[in-house]
């Protein structure tokens, strides 16, 4: 089993850099290859593919630092007002965003940018050799769950890793030991690296707002807003039962290509509690400080128009929704309403999960949902 220090030093070879611009990084790296290594029960094919996932964002982190380096004016590119996507998992937030990224005047995150963001897109002449290098997250356990392609929207949780605190790594392996440290981690530097990367992948671009979005960032909001001060955020929301034993079923699915044995009760116990503490956090956050930063979304209003649900969220932004915007969106639909995942009906003994309990840890949730997503709900009646 590889080590932190041997990722560290194969970076380095590998790039032929060495600052990785301080050590930030080192804790959640250090704690993620001890709990992969102790907890994780790899296969060798897991083994190998998260060696080079880990190796990966050590390699990028040292290239964005080098092009710091040489271009410190970077540092100066304006990210304004971003908008980001947060809520339970498996409640269209990857839809949406799909939905988003249709708008031409916008910038969001591109999954082959995602996973090799050096160097800024504008500095590459022709076609940019990243739209086909092998892409390591199209694989049949994920794909078949969300609508996904090389140029589609990715999740901030790639960015995040750049700093090794980032829910990125859960879905193909139990670590226990991580994924408790993560939800109480001070996220602060990892948003501020977000930041920084965001800043040089727009290098050379004409200003567009940012389109992002993460269901996990409900755990670190104050983290979030600390690096972003203006942002705003479209939260999406859908009964926690069917959330619960959705995204159980998918990350068992994801575990079982990388590692001998799947711990369902795990995966249960895991995300009933990292999902009970993201919803927790954002209704505190949203006592103390309002709801004027936060437009909401219910998933059964997404699916029944989601066209009119963007133009609401538009018209809430203060942005007009343009002609193209407007096509695009209505082809992106109807290309991938042949895709979209049916409804499941998994079991949810095996994860240790009862539906009541399920009911009982989100009932305040499900109250305030109601009251945030009525404009939506009532369109649909």
């Amino acid at each position: 089993m590889f080590s932190s220090d041997d990722l560290i030093e194969a970076a380095k070879r590998e790039s032929g850099l060495t600052s990785f611009g301080g050590d930030s990084y080192r804790e959640g790296l250090e704690i993620l290859v001890a709990s992969l290594r102790d907890e994780a029960n790899l296969t060798p094919v897991g083994e190998n593919f998260l060696k080079g996932r880990l190796l990966n964002r050590l390699v990028s982190r040292l290239q964005i630092e080098e092009w710091y380096t040489g271009c410190p004016e970077t540092e100066e590119v304006p990210i304004t007002a971003p908008l980001f996507g947060l809520g339970l998992p498996r409640t269209g937030s990857t839809a949406l965003s799909f939905l988003l990224a249709q708008d031409p005047d916008i910038r969001y995150l591109r999954m082959w940018e995602a996973l090799r963001p050096f160097p800024p897109p504008s500095t590459v002449a022709g076609s940019d050799p990243r739209l086909t290098a092998p892409n390591d997250w199209a694989l049949p356990a994920v794909t078949k769950h969300v609508p996904m392609d090389a140029t589609g929207p990715m999740a901030d949780m790639e960015i995040l890793a750049l700093d090794f605190k980032t829910v990125s790594y859960y879905g193909s392996a139990r670590m226990p030991t991580y994924t408790d440290w993560l939800r109480d981690a001070d996220l602060t530097s990892a948003y501020l690296y977000q930041r920084r990367t965001l800043k040089m992948l727009q290098w050379g671009e004409p200003p567009r707002p940012w389109r992002l979005k993460m269901p996990a960032h409900m755990l670190w909001l104050d983290y979030l807003i600390n690096a972003f001060p203006d942002a705003r955020f479209v939260m999406t929301h859908r009964d926690p039962t069917d959330v619960m034993l959705s995204v159980c079923s998918m990350i068992a699915e994801m575990q079982s290509a990388f590692t001998a044995e799947v711990d369902l009760l795990e995966i249960g116990r895991s995300n009933l509690l990292q999902w009970t503490t993201g919803i927790q956090r954002v209704m505190n956050y949203r006592d103390e400080f309002g709801d004027a930063r936060f437009y909401d979304i219910d998933f059964r209003a997404m699916r029944a128009d989601p066209i009119g649900e963007i133009k609401r969220l538009y018209a809430w932004l203060g942005e007009p929704v343009s002609p193209e915007f407007d096509r695009r969106m209505r082809d992106w639909w109807t290309q991938n309403s042949a895709n979209r995942e049916p409804r499941g009906s998994s079991d949810p003994i095996p994860f240790g999960l009862d539906l009541d309990e399920i009911r009982a840890s989100f009932a305040e949730y499900v109250r305030r949902a109601e009251r945030w997503t009525d404009h939506s709900r009532s369109l649909t009646k």
